[in-house]
């Protein structure tokens, strides 16, 4: 299996098996390893009592991509440390684009950055987060092909 046919099937997998990215309603327009972009759209059920999208969804939308860009490796990537700032408010049909930036990666530990912007291209929102790759394999299997 290339490195692509991997990225491809663990890009499927975690679309298929994560609930709360679905609910989000998060497509993936873009995902390699260390690399993802992806798209959603602001929806009632996400604002909050000033009218505005819960910054809890802008961050969980943040995260999603870090999940995708930091698996397609191949290996389960978890989360160490993560931090957003929001820069500006988000509204009821806003769609916004989450796109990343790997910083560092070693055999251990990787560094990322990922602006969240609507998609006219104004920052709502800048995402840090560091993960731990772990030796766990998505799809075992195929560990002997790489």
């Amino acid at each position: 299996m290339t490195q692509k046919e991997l990225t491809e099937k663990v890009t499927e997998h975690i679309k298929k098996n994560d609930n709360f990215a679905r609910w989000l309603g998060v497509e993936v327009l873009e995902s390699e390893p260390g690399y993802a972009k992806i798209k959603m759209k602001i929806r009632g059920d996400m604002i909050n009592s000033f009218g505005t999208c819960h910054g809890g969804v802008t961050f969980a939308f943040a995260q999603t991509a870090l999940a995708f860009c930091s698996n397609n490796y191949g290996n389960i990537a978890v989360a160490l440390e993560t931090g957003m700032a929001f820069t500006s408010p988000l509204y009821e049909g806003d769609e916004i684009i989450a796109e990343t930036n790997e910083e560092s990666r070693r055999s251990k530990v990787a560094v990322y950055t990922i602006k969240v912007k609507k998609t006219d291209g104004t920052i709502v929102g800048v995402f840090r987060g560091s993960v731990y790759n772990t030796d766990k394999k998505y799809f075992p299997e195929f560990e002997s092909e790489n």
